[in-house]
């Protein structure tokens, strides 16, 4: 039993990075259980000339590709339907949108972090897990790939314009509805999630709690399968600024950008409360060492 606790021990973070979003960093420090990640610089030159910067920019490109080319199909099937009881109705759309990221997090997880979301990043930033030159690629490739995934679902799904008639799976603050219950959707919606993130992928949780192995993109994908059945009625929701740009981008009709700016104040409000709570409630970061 010694000896596999060792090789446990030998086998983390053999090439040490900062802590990735999609697995709980472990760390061990002369005896105690727990050592507080240095915070990321907020630019590291020697990162642009890194392959693996390029390469996880690549993956965050690819996995927001699949994760719009999935959830937005899925949504045209639904209004394709002659009635919702012949479809997955908006119970599959919520499995859809969580189930590819859970997928997607277990599969970038070891070479971008896995975020998927500006909004993670952002995130993600704010509390000095990675550096701004790393976010804003991110970002830009997120963004990317959200436009590349919606054009495949248009280029499928556009026979005799049903992908233009029904939305495209643009988001929009339904009827009967404000604009101000939409932003505080989208705030509440976006901060489960990425307090989820944040919950998750504690490293300090991690050593304290070593032997209950912790797959983090479990409640990750959950939680954002539990907004979607609370908020799709509302926003259809967004949580995640790329995916909301990427739909409108390729169906950009009036009905999609009215709302627009909802479906990126409200996840980077979301965000930015998140990243604080946990790092000066939960982790009572600034009062340690005083």
């Amino acid at each position: 039993m010694e000896a596999k606790e060792e090789d446990v021990s030998l086998g983390a973070n053999k090439y040490p990075e900062r802590q990735p979003i999609g697995i709980a960093a472990q760390s061990q420090d002369d005896g105690k259980d727990y050592k507080e990640p240095p915070p990321a610089p907020l630019f590291e030159p020697g990162e642009l000339t890194s392959w693996s910067f390029y390469r996880a920019g690549i993956a965050e490109f690819i996995a927001t590709f699949l994760f719009l080319y999935i959830t937005v199909l899925t949504v045209m099937g639904v209004l394709k339907g002659p009635t919702k009881c012949q479809t997955v109705g908006i119970q599959g759309i919520a499995w859809a949108f969580g189930g590819m990221i859970f997928a997607l997090v277990y599969c970038t997880a070891g070479i971008s972090g896995g975020h998927i979301n500006p909004a993670v990043t952002f995130g993600l930033f704010l509390a000095r897990k990675l550096s701004l030159t790393r976010a804003v690629f991110y970002i830009i490739m997120q963004t990317l790939g959200a436009i590349a995934g919606a054009a495949v679902v248009k280029a499928f799904e556009n026979k005799n314009h049903f992908f233009e008639l029904n939305g495209g799976g643009a988001n929009s603050v339904a009827h009967g509805y404000t604009k101000g219950s939409g932003l505080g959707a989208e705030i509440i919606g976006t901060f489960v999630l990425v307090y989820t993130v944040f919950s998750a992928t504690d490293a300090k949780r991690s050593a304290r709690d070593s032997h209950v192995p912790i797959l983090a993109p479990l409640p990750i994908g959950f939680a954002v399968f539990l907004v979607h059945l609370a908020t799709i009625p509302i926003t259809g929701t967004g949580i995640n600024p790329a995916r909301s740009l990427g739909a409108a981008i390729i169906y950009n009709k009036k009905h999609a950008w009215d709302d627009h700016w909802i479906f990126w104040v409200g996840p980077f409000i979301g965000a930015a409360l998140a990243a604080l709570y946990h790092v000066v409630v939960i982790r009572a970061i600034p009062f340690k060492n005083k």
